[in-house]
């Protein structure tokens, strides 16, 4: 939809993708999917805690999607899947297929990406720590993942496996998280989606607690490899394993 110069007014964006989101309710258009790029925003889901709101009184958008407070804007890729998801409605399954094909595209490039338990989003972790002890009260309970998008919902076993790193109580480093995700799932149809960190000024990321997490970090696909990576060059690969994972998604019924 536009990067760069062309980046697009976080409220445009919105527009469309209510536009393009009832009409494929109405089956008169594929499934579509923005990518862009923003000019500088907050953005805060419905369950943002406002002591992780900007100190300053920087002003932050409301939206209507889950998670909490994050940042858009230049060297950052944002996508917003407006897809028809099958019956049943698996909210927790798209968001693994989104987290999916993010790792995907950062493999292509040498990026060493997992997912963590309890927490969506796509992560670098953090190095092992030697004789570290683990703090119990901060192991997260796999049968109870909240993805911070509402009240905790049972997990399918089957997406408990050895892609989940378990969450760290201590174990490891600092955590970094290089993809936000904040979904909205209305009349069968997905709204909002994913931001992968290209090469941002991290700096906007302090004045916030990303996605409510404190006990971790956010991290950038340039820092990650130590060299210059724009969204330009993210571009066609997350389209390519976006456009493979969601593929792979059973077709909806038609009139839905």
């Amino acid at each position: 939809m536009g990067i760069g110069e062309g980046a697009v007014p976080y409220q445009e964006a919105w527009e469309e993708q209510q536009r393009l989101h009832a009409l494929r309710v109405a089956d008169e258009i594929p499934d579509t999917v923005l990518l862009l790029e923003h000019p500088p925003v907050y953005t805060m889901g419905k369950r943002t805690n406002p002591a992780d709101l900007p100190l300053d009184g920087t002003p932050v958008v409301e939206v209507n999607r889950g998670g909490e407070i994050t940042w858009h804007g230049p060297g950052q890729l944002v996508g917003y899947p407006i897809v028809k998801l099958p019956d049943p409605i698996d909210v927790i399954a798209y968001v693994r297929r989104l987290e999916e094909s993010l790792i995907r595209a950062c493999a292509a490039i040498g990026v060493d990406t997992t997912r963590v338990e309890g927490r969506s989003g796509v992560w670098v972790l953090g190095d092992s720590l030697p004789d570290a002890v683990v703090d119990p009260s901060q192991v997260v309970d796999i049968g109870k993942l909240s993805l911070r998008m509402g009240l905790p919902l049972g997990i399918d076993p089957r997406l408990a496996g050895p892609e989940y790193a378990p969450s760290n109580a201590g174990q490891r480093g600092g955590d970094r998280k290089l993809a936000a995700i904040g979904v909205r799932v209305a009349r069968g149809v997905t709204m909002h989606g994913f931001a992968l960190n290209c090469d941002p000024d991290m700096t906007w990321f302090d004045r916030i607690v990303p996605c409510g997490i404190r006990d971790a970090g956010v991290a950038s696909l340039a820092g990650e490899l130590g060299r210059d990576f724009t969204v330009a060059d993210a571009l066609p690969l997350v389209e390519k394993h976006l456009a493979e994972v969601l593929a792979e998604l059973p077709e909806p019924a038609l009139g839905r």
